[in-house]
């Protein structure tokens, strides 16, 4: 069956857009002299895992998860973001089983993943690894069979003849815009967060097109829910600057996504990255903190799997977002080398099949949970290279520890100079083990695509 052409591509798409538009922020819109909301301390050496719950397993369903939950835990995946667990609307649904952002009931289970049972025993199950839980929450919109549609009919916009609206500027016809003007929305929606809170002690929310509400009702939200539990974590599907001024601790980092694929597809240079970051670190308030990715369930459904968008870079690009200052996201497959873009309105398991990139992942997940370099908010320092446009170097450093990426965001062999007096010293390789005695001005030999990460301590240095 070929796909519906989901309105997450165009979220994507358009957010690429004003990425790349000349037009500048006026000095009113840039809030880098405001400090930004605190991560909870729990989420700075965190890795997000995306459960695509339907996807994940022949059986799709939360026992099947529960059971897998011990490769997670080897994986290194401390954190596992659910995509939305709740009933789908069947009027006007999408294919055969639906979208999950089409919700039907903001406080029941979707009987295609199992009951409150077995979603009780999965949270409780992980949360014995030490895993915390988040789940999806789609504020912006319910399905039209939503029961708010008959009891709350107040709860929605209309248009002049009183028909509920699909939201504007999208074909998403499964489901019906919220009418934000009406205070009692953002009552009905803080309780029923509370409620996934209170019940199941869920460890925070990603919440689904935040462009699209208010900020003022995300603020009033986020409140509310840090009242009930202070060390929740709030993360926004949004790159947008004023909601990390009180509502949300993260955002998506669109822009940084967006570079990527640029790079690897040879529109841009690998420098262009620290033109992207410094944008969003000028508009975005002070400390603002960012969730890093090279795929994720509307990407890979819609734009491509990582293979098809990143080429050979892959791989280095999947190490970058480790390395650079933010909360890296692994999408459920990727650490199996998915190569397909999963359906989104029906039956398509994941192919668990052995690959080098579980070890990558393995290996990735330990450095970040492990290493204060890499914990958000360690310092960033930008290398200097003969070859900029080329190599992308990047030195983290905590608590007298370093590491250093080194990264050939070509597919061309090259050369290249780095120069810092950081750089003097031994370093020891961290996938291979090689040790390197590097000079203040440094020669490497990469290959196309190719990288080092190596890791120092300044206390060893003589």
């Amino acid at each position: 069956m070929k796909q519906t052409p989901f309105p997450y591509r165009s979220l994507f798409l358009s957010g690429l857009a004003a990425l790349l538009s000349p037009a500048l922020p006026a000095a009113e819109e840039l809030l880098w002299t405001q400090p930004s909301t605190e991560l909870p301390a729990w989420m700075r050496d965190e890795v997000v895992y995306e459960v695509n719950v339907r996807q994940y397993s022949e059986e799709g369903t939360f026992d099947a998860l529960t059971a897998d939950l011990g490769r997670l835990e080897a994986l290194g995946v401390g954190t596992l973001w659910l995509m939305p667990i709740h009933p789908i609307g069947e009027e006007n649904r999408k294919g055969p089983l639906g979208s999950y952002y089409a919700v039907k009931d903001y406080y029941g289970i979707n009987p295609e993943f199992g009951t409150k049972e077995d979603f009780a025993e999965f949270v409780e199950a992980a949360t014995a690894r030490g895993m915390r839980i988040i789940l999806d929450w789609v504020g912006n919109h319910t399905a039209w069979d939503n029961p708010l549609a008959e009891e709350r009919p107040d709860f929605y916009l209309t248009d002049d003849n009183g028909r509920y609206q699909p939201p504007t500027g999208f074909d998403w016809t499964d489901v019906i815009q919220l009418d934000f003007e009406n205070p009692e929305v953002l009552a009905y929606q803080i309780e029923a967060m509370r409620y996934w809170i209170n019940e199941y002690g869920i460890d925070g929310f990603r919440c689904d097109y935040a462009t699209g509400v208010p900020t003022s009702f995300w603020n009033e939200m986020s409140a509310a829910l840090l009242a009930t539990e202070p060390e929740l974590f709030l993360l926004a599907e949004a790159e947008v600057p004023d909601h990390q001024l009180e509502a949300f601790h993260a955002s998506y980092g669109w822009s940084v996504l967006a570079a990527f694929d640029a790079i690897a597809q040879g529109k841009a240079p690998a420098s262009h990255l620290d033109d992207v970051l410094a944008k969003v670190r000028l508009q975005f308030p002070a400390g603002s903190d960012f969730l890093y990715m090279t795929s994720n369930h509307d990407v890979n459904s819609w734009e491509g799997t990582v293979f098809e968008r990143l080429g050979g870079g892959a791989e280095v690009f999947a190490v970058l977002s480790y390395m650079l200052d933010g909360i890296p996201l692994l999408y459920n497959g990727q650490e199996a080398g998915m190569d397909k873009r999963l359906l989104f309105f029906e039956r398509d398991p994941i192919d668990w099949r052995p690959h080098e990139f579980h070890g990558l992942y393995r290996r990735l997940n330990r450095l970040k949970s492990g290493h204060p370099a890499l914990a958000v908010g360690a310092p960033s320092l930008r290398i200097p290279s003969t070859a900029d446009g080329e190599v992308y170097a990047l030195l983290r450093e905590a608590e007298g520890r370093q590491l250093l990426f080194i990264g050939n965001l070509t597919p061309h062999d090259t050369e290249v100079r780095l120069g810092s007096s950081e750089l003097a010293g031994e370093w020891t390789d961290v996938f291979t083990g090689q040790r390197h005695e590097l000079a203040s001005s440094s020669l490497f030999s990469l290959r196309s695509w190719g990288y080092h990460v190596l890791q120092t301590s300044k206390s060893e240095q003589p």
